[in-house]
């Protein structure tokens, strides 16, 4: 199962004593930064956390499951994630 965004801001509000309100407004205004910065084509680094940046994908010839016919895929960009040091070690 996933954590929501509201149970971030329900267990920072709780344990920190801040208005559930307040720390939506934060968590929220930290997520719009790192959004505006990818799509500025920044690379976003939180250090011991991880990396975000963005990746640009070529165009490529790709296949249609359902009929096998061959179709093209158009390049893109997408948003990659590298996990910092303290990430990786606590996740294992």
């Amino acid at each position: 199962m996933a954590v929501t965004k509201k149970e971030i801001v329900m267990k920072i509000a709780e344990e920190t004593g801040i208005k559930q309100l307040e720390v939506k407004r934060v968590v929220q205004a930290v997520l719009d930064k790192i959004i505006g910065y990818l799509a500025a084509g920044q690379k976003v680094e939180l250090r011991n956390f991880g990396v975000f940046k963005v990746k640009s994908r070529r165009g490529r010839l790709g296949r249609n499951p359902r009929t096998g016919q061959e179709v093209p895929v158009p390049p893109k960009k997408a948003v990659a994630f590298k996990a910092g040091l303290i990430m990786k070690r606590d996740v294992r």
